[in-house]
């Protein structure tokens, strides 16, 4: 008997072979409809050119799809590294998506995950939009939400407490005398960098102090560095004096500004970040932080996906984190 080739596909199918190739090598370049048709041919003809191909036999993968918000922060590196550590512990792997800030590229991720047929999704969405998920739950392909709570209660989660974090860290600045308080966080759509603020608004208020808000679109060491050299530019009078950062990245890039600048951290500004990423100890000047734990965070969301793909239903599933103030030197001490 001859052997099946990728000519062979693209007649049944009725589509060219560089659509048959893009299905199997760039599946996201390659309309749904168009797909299908690949796909049910590769069945109809026993036509296995790869892995992927077997696996549609098959209907199993062995392979978990992760998408996180930008894994450049060391905070989701670390997640995933969870993740991938406890799902190998079961003969899984774990094929990570860094969607970067950006909603589209979280559904093109999706979309992959979805035309491969992988077994599972973790996701850390960038925002509070998961309808792309539908079709994974219509499949009854298990589906876990990572650092993040599904409104509707139906999707399994693991998540932190922000608005007790953004507390914290906003009574400790209190706590220590601040009373120009700033909070630097961003992208605003992501419901994390919300529930920070609403933490730091709710003690701002309590105390009678006002709050300054910059939402500057993705927190870095280099936009942090940007907003530090303008506030060393302000007179000392209206410089904030206790800032909070959306996150470690930011917080770093401000306080080294001001540093350059010869303003005294904590002296006259107190700074706290969030994440407890490994830079935040090692700083000339040691960065108070919210701690979240971020490789136990990734760990339970794969042992979630385990159980359901074990056949466990995980629809009123849901793990939340306290977060936890780190003190160090970068914050003046309680008065």
């Amino acid at each position: 008997m001859a052997e099946i080739g990728i000519r062979d596909v693209a007649a049944r199918a009725g589509v060219s072979t560089t659509t048959v190739s893009n299905v199997l090598n760039r599946p996201e370049t390659v309309s749904r409809a168009a797909t299908a048709k690949v796909e049910a041919a590769i069945i109809e003809l026993g036509y296995v050119p790869n892995v992927a191909a077997r696996q549609l036999r098959a209907g199993r993968s062995s392979v978990i799809g992760m998408a996180v918000v930008n894994i450049t922060n060391p905070f989701f590196s670390e997640v995933v590294l969870g993740a991938e550590e406890t799902a190998e512990t079961s003969g899984y792997s774990v094929f990570v998506g860094n969607s970067y800030d950006s909603r589209a590229r979280e559904i093109r991720y999706l979309d992959l995950f979805e035309r491969q047929r992988l077994d599972g999704v973790l996701l850390a969405p960038l925002s509070g939009q998961l309808d792309a998920l539908e079709r994974f739950v219509m499949r009854n392909v298990p589906v876990v939400l990572v650092d993040r709570v599904d409104p509707a209660g139906r999707l399994a989660s693991v998540s932190v407490d922000d608005v007790l974090g953004g507390r914290l860290a906003t009574a400790h600045l209190i706590a220590g005398g601040a009373r120009r308080l700033m909070y630097v966080g961003g992208p605003s759509e992501m419901d994390q960098m919300r529930e920070r603020l609403e933490g730091c608004q709710i003690e701002a208020e309590r105390a009678g102090l006002g709050l300054t808000v910059v939402d500057d679109g993705r927190l870095s060491i280099r936009l942090g560095r940007e907003i530090g050299r303008r506030l060393a530019a302000m007179p000392r009078s209206e410089r904030p004096d206790g800032i909070f950062g959306g996150n470690d990245e930011v917080a770093l890039g401000i306080m080294h500004s001001l540093l350059e600048a010869g303003i005294e951290v904590p002296g006259e500004v107190s700074i706290v970040g969030y994440d407890d990423i490994e830079f935040a100890s090692a700083s000339a000047v040691a960065l108070t932080s919210i701690r979240q734990p971020s490789r136990e965070i990734g760990q339970q969301a794969a042992e979630l996906m385990l159980a359901g793909l074990g056949g466990e239903d995980l629809s009123a599933r849901s793990i939340r984190f306290k977060p936890e103030l780190i003190i160090r030197k970068s914050s003046r001490p309680i008065d």
